[in-house]
């Protein structure tokens, strides 16, 4: 996260109450950061595109964005995919030299969050105990005789109270997924 996220979601939020004053402001200070993530990757030219089709898309999504999560995160999201369809354009793959690695890959705690973030959503959907059990099972690992002995469940309860909450999510995903 970087050190004026407090200020830029601030921003945002009185951008989006109507403050025009405000959204300038964001999208100034946002232009300076998207022309440095763009120049490293495609040089100055393509760069200047990009840092204005990002301002666009992030003025024409600018209702999406939820405020409980990170500001920074939904436009890295933007920008990163804005950057994708560059690439896609000119056919280009992206090489990085292997002293970049490091950077490279810690740009994707954005999409890890988004990850954590949705799995959270879809277990608040379980009842307490069937989401204590999901967690401690398939999400970090405890073995089903630890969570039987922890809950006083024996362990082929514990597995089928897994199994079925695990199967009502799937359910809730494809209907989800069907009529919405």
């Amino acid at each position: 996260m970087i050190a004026a996220e407090p200020q830029y979601r601030d921003w945002m939020i009185a951008g989006q109450a109507g403050d025009a004053d405000a959204y300038r402001r964001l999208l100034a200070a946002l232009t300076k950061h998207l022309r440095a993530y763009y120049v490293r990757r495609v040089g100055p030219a393509t760069a200047e595109d990009l840092v204005q089709e990002t301002l666009i898309g992030i003025h024409s999504r600018r209702a999406t964005y939820d405020p409980a999560q990170p500001f920074t995160a939904w436009v890295y999201g933007i920008a990163r995919y804005k950057l994708i369809d560059e690439f896609r354009r000119v056919k280009r793959r992206a090489t990085v030299p292997l002293d970049e690695a490091p950077e490279l890959f810690a740009n994707d705690d954005a999409e890890a969050s988004a990850a954590r973030r949705d799995v959270q959503k879809l277990l608040d959907r379980l009842p307490e105990a069937k989401r204590r059990l999901v967690q401690d099972i398939k999400l970090d690992g405890m073995s089903v005789a630890d969570a039987a002995a922890r809950t006083g469940m024996s362990e082929t309860a514990v597995k089928v109270s897994v199994h079925r909450a695990i199967k009502s999510l799937g359910d809730d995903l494809g209907e989800g997924g069907r009529g919405n």
